[in-house]
C-alpha cells in the first residue's frame, strides 16, 4: 500500500480531533456517509452563517479563495473570518485554469489570496480544484503529460512556501481523461474525490490508497457541496 507523507499527518491530526466534539447525527442527511462532515462554499452561496452549520453537525469547511490568476472570490474573507470564529477547521481552495498561467504563477496568487498555511491547528492546508474547464475543452488544450507537469509546478510551489503538500481536489473521470491516471501524487498530496449519487466511493484514481475527503453530493444538510473527511 503506498503511505502518504508524514506531511499529511496534520491534515489526519487536525480534522480527527474534531470527532471529540458531539455531532447532532438527527440532524444530518439519512444518506450522508460515515466520517466527519464538512462542506465547501464560494461567493454562490454568500456569506454563510459558520455557526449555525457548526451545530448542524459540521465540523471543517473548504472556501474558495482564488481562480485562474486575477479572480479573488468576493465572499473568502468574510467565510473564512466566520468559519475561524465558530470554531470549524477550515481552509481554502484555488480553482485551476491551466491555460491561463502556470502552475507556479497560480501558486502563487493563491498563497497572496488567503490559500497560506499556518501551523494552529484548524488551518487545512490549501487545496487545487482541478477538473472540468467550464469554459472549454475539458483538459484546457493540455496533454496529460503537460497538465501532470502543470500540476507538479503547482504542488511543488505551494510546498515550497509552506513546507505542506496541497490536497488535491478531482474526479475519477477528469483525473483519468487529462492526466492519463498519473500516480505522481498520491505519496504527498491528500485525495479530496467528487462522486455524486452513489452510496459508496467508486473507483479511486491516481494510485491513492483511499480519499480523505469524499465530496458526495452538491447540496444537503450545509450550503454548498457536502463532504466528509474519511
Amino acid at each position: 500500500m503506498v503511505r502518504l507523507s508524514t506531511h499529511f499527518a496534520l491534515l489526519v491530526a487536525s480534522v480527527t480531533a474534531a470527532l471529540s466534539q458531539p455531532i447532532d447525527q438527527d440532524s444530518l442527511a439519512k444518506r450522508a456517509p460515515s466520517g466527519v462532515p464538512g462542506f465547501d462554499v464560494s461567493h454562490y452561496q454568500g456569506t454563510v452563517d459558520m455557526a449555525s452549520q457548526k451545530s448542524k453537525g459540521a465540523r471543517f469547511v473548504i472556501i474558495k479563495a482564488t481562480e485562474g490568476t486575477t479572480y479573488t472570490d468576493a465572499s473568502f474573507s468574510a467565510n473564512y473570518d466566520a468559519a475561524t470564529k465558530a470554531g470549524l477547521i477550515r481552509g481554502a481552495y484555488h480553482f485551476a485554469h491551466p491555460d491561463s498561467g502556470s502552475g507556479a504563477t497560480q501558486a502563487n496568487y493563491f498563497l497572496q489570496h488567503g490559500g497560506g498555511w499556518s501551523d494552529d491547528g484548524i488551518t487545512l492546508p490549501g487545496m487545487l480544484d482541478i477538473e472540468y474547464n467550464p469554459n472549454g475543452a475539458t483538459c484546457y488544450g493540455l496533454s496529460a503529460s503537460a497538465m501532470v507537469n502543470w500540476i507538479t509546478d503547482f504542488v511543488n510551489t505551494y510546498h515550497s512556501k509552506t513546507k505542506r503538500y496541497p490536497i488535491i481536489y478531482t474526479t475519477n473521470d477528469w483525473w483519468n481523461t487529462c492526466t492519463g491516471n498519473s500516480k505522481a501524487f498520491s505519496a504527498n498530496s491528500p485525495l479530496n474525490l467528487a462522486h455524486y449519487q452513489s452510496s459508496t466511493i467508486g473507483t479511486i484514481p491516481g494510485g491513492w490508497p483511499y480519499e480523505t475527503i469524499w465530496q458526495w453530493a452538491d447540496s444537503g444538510t450545509f450550503p454548498g457541496d457536502q463532504d466528509v473527511f474519511k
